[in-house]
């Protein structure tokens, strides 16, 4: 029996929905199978990474990926995790729930590094936290 899928989306697939979708492979990659995307893509962040490897998960494999390679596919669950790419997010074929979190862009935290990292550890935490509660 196939596993469930999950789609988590933002708008680069930079930061926030790599970051879920590493946390959620953590959480219940034995029970999910998970991945992430953006409707525009960029390149995964290196705070992203480094947020991740502080709890011993690492991305640092993962690609930005566009929304547009999953469109033929069908979901059970898509998780929107910033308000543009649930605005922007395509429906997809099946049964997929949707979920939305609006979870601040640690990207456009301006200032020194320590405190650009200290944004992307929040978002990471925020994320564990709903993910869990979510799927754990």
């Amino acid at each position: 029996m196939p596993k469930p899928c999950v789609l988590i989306l933002c708008t680069a697939n930079s930061a926030r929905s790599q970051m879920a979708e590493g946390l959620l492979r953590q959480i219940a990659g034995d029970r999910l199978d998970v991945f992430s995307a953006g409707a525009e893509p960029s390149s995964v962040r290196p705070e992203a990474i480094q947020a991740l490897a502080e709890i011993g998960i690492d991305i640092s494999g993962h690609r930005s990926k566009s929304v547009g390679e999953f469109t033929a596919r069908s979901f059970d669950y898509v998780i929107t995790v910033c308000d543009n790419a649930r605005d922007r997010c395509p429906v997809f074929p099946g049964p997929a729930e949707r979920i939305h979190w609006s979870i601040p862009d640690p990207a456009a935290v301006p200032g020194p590094s320590e405190a650009r990292l200290d944004a992307f550890r929040s978002a990471r935490d925020q994320l564990r936290t709903l993910l869990a509660a979510r799927f754990a």
